[in-house]
């Protein structure tokens, strides 16, 4: 693993300045509807979806954690088996390590960034919460092409994000799934029961754990590389 010295190394306020500040911080899933005062039609949005979405464009830092990602896959044995076991198309840390900030120093560093964005759309949520989001799980994975995730949420959890790392032409997609449909009401079908997130390197998405989302198969024939993470 590579540890930052001397003119290399960068402090939390350093790195604040690489980020592209024009963060979308916060996105509706649904499609907006008429604002109240509007003089066409008398409606407006309840409960709105929301998605964090931010640019991490610094080009070493995603080296490094490129380099931390494919050494720990290596290096896992643990997490490598239960890749084969459970028919993971690749590696990922999910079930063999929960101490990656302690064991690699520039996850450490990116775990420092992961909490000022959390605790930016835990605002933007309007979240009542007494204290900071607390950052509860990170793990790590490499897709392989053809590679997907089926449907899921993120349970124990208030916000759950992905930063993209490495991602070549044609990887998958991540797609977040309307959360009316499991009420199985009579409601009538919609054209927007699925919104589609392209993903890219330096892509930083938040969004809250019972959102349900999905990693549609790719194309590419590279590897993608990223980091997941739970906050609490």
């Amino acid at each position: 693993m590579k540890t930052r010295t001397g003119a290399d190394a960068w402090s939390l306020p350093e790195r604040a300045g690489t980020l592209d500040r024009r963060v979308r911080a916060v996105h509706a899933l649904a499609r907006a509807v008429v604002e109240p005062h509007s003089t066409t039609v008398p409606v407006r949005s309840l409960f709105v979806t929301q998605l964090y979405e931010a640019e991490l464009g610094d080009a070493s830092l995603l080296g490094d954690l490129a380099h931390s990602i494919r050494s720990l896959a290596m290096d896992d044995e643990a997490g490598r088996r239960w890749s084969r076991q459970h028919r993971y198309p690749g590696y990922t840390s999910y079930a063999s390590l929960n101490d990656l900030q302690r064991r690699d120093p520039t996850i450490a560093d990116l775990t420092k960034l992961l909490g000022r964005h959390a605790t930016e759309f835990a605002q933007a949520a309007a979240f009542d919460l007494t204290r900071k989001p607390r950052l509860d799980s990170l793990w790590v994975n490499l897709l392989k092409s053809g590679g997907h995730h089926s449907g899921h949420i993120h349970p124990h959890s208030i916000i759950s994000g992905t930063l993209y790392v490495e991602v070549p032409n044609g990887s998958g997609s991540i797609r977040f799934e309307d959360p009316r449909l499991p009420l199985m009401m009579a409601a009538p079908p919609r054209s927007e029961a699925f919104v589609t997130v392209e993903p890219r390197p330096g892509l930083l998405l938040m969004w809250e754990s019972w959102l349900r989302h999905e990693v549609l198969p790719g194309t590419g024939k590279g590897e993608r590389l990223s980091i997941s993470f739970n906050f609490a």
